[in-house]
């Protein structure tokens, strides 16, 4: 059985590899990661803020536009807080780079054009195999528009592929008022990949102290559906290869949306909760069903029930909410 795959014009032994998290600072769980047979090693971001912090060596310039960032200033760390600073983040790439045989994934996380290129060429100069681009915006501003954010995404893109070699992809969310048209936008910019989707913390309200309480809350199976969808739609729309980022945590869970059209799985929530073994215990659970199933490869399993090949393509399109709703009993 060939269990082999192209992500990012990368070859991946198979497409289980981890998202970015917390996981990569320690270089022992880092190759834990790999003997438990990740593909890839995702970093975690690198951020935006961070990186204007450290260069400004203060706050104060940074409250002109902090609306404009993911979330309010006052949930910004200290630099000191970070898990890893500018300089040890880049050692870090060489450090993973020095031990794992797989390929090495960064990840820069921000909302303008500052900061984006320098530190792309930095990362590939690192030996990075591959740069994650992660956009991780909120619009609140009602005066700037949809084109307007979708222009500045498209702007990123163009200068950090200008101005390295190794491969991008991009990691979206999915509230694009049009993400088909927006992923092909990026498609025709040149993106390496997209990565389907990121997970916006939401806020809550500590309703005695009168404060506003970031939460952190891990994904389940369940997040899964929103993601294999818009797999499914856009396979075969996009040249760019895909990956899915939320909500696997079994064998199954891989093999839909490897049949939805993902080419990588990225996992995270499962390894934090139980461990790097997980991450073999879901390769097993794949391998047996495409067995059982009697796959000879992981290409034959990629995109076999997108939009173009299910045989009821309505369901990915307009959700089949009169079926579904005439058939709920009380």
């Amino acid at each position: 059985m060939d269990l082999s795959t192209k992500y990012l014009g990368l070859t991946l032994a198979h497409p289980l590899m981890t998202g970015a998290s917390p996981l990569v600072d320690r270089l022992d769980l880092v190759k834990r990661l790999e003997d438990a047979g990740a593909s890839a090693i995702t970093m975690h971001s690198l951020f935006e803020e961070q990186i204007a912090m450290e260069q400004r060596a203060t706050f104060k310039h940074i409250e002109s536009v902090a609306e404009s960032y993911a979330e309010a200033l006052s949930y910004f760390p200290n630099p000191e807080d970070y898990n890893l600073g500018t300089d040890q983040y880049l050692e870090q790439i060489q450090r993973i780079k020095s031990i794992v045989e797989v390929p090495v994934i960064a990840s820069l996380n921000g909302a303008t054009g500052r900061g984006w290129v320098d530190y792309a060429r930095l990362i590939e100069q690192a030996g990075a195999d591959a740069l994650e681009l992660n956009v991780y915006f909120m619009a609140t501003d009602p005066a700037e528009s949809g084109v307007a954010i979708e222009e500045r995404v498209l702007q990123i893109l163009r200068s950090v592929k200008e101005a390295i070699h190794i491969p991008v992809a991009i990691k979206l969310s999915p509230f694009f008022s049009s993400l088909a048209h927006f992923a092909r936008r990026l498609d025709e910019a040149g993106v390496d990949g997209l990565v389907l989707f990121n997970r916006f913390y939401q806020p809550d309200i500590d309703v005695e102290a009168l404060e506003v309480a970031p939460r952190l809350q891990l994904s389940d199976s369940s997040e899964l559906l929103l993601r294999v969808r818009w797999l499914a739609i856009l396979a075969g729309q996009v040249r760019s290869s895909m990956a899915v980022t939320g909500g696997v945590h079994t064998g199954l869970d891989a093999i839909k949306a490897l049949m939805a059209g993902a080419s990588g799985v990225q996992i995270v929530s499962a390894i934090l909760h139980h461990g790097p073994d997980r991450l073999k215990q879901i390769y097993e659970e794949m391998v047996r069903w495409m067995e059982d199933h009697e796959y000879e490869s992981v290409n034959q399993m990629i995109g076999s029930m997108s939009l173009q090949k299910c045989p009821d393509p309505a369901a990915f399109e307009r959700a089949n909410y009169t079926r579904i709703l005439q058939t709920w009993r009380v």
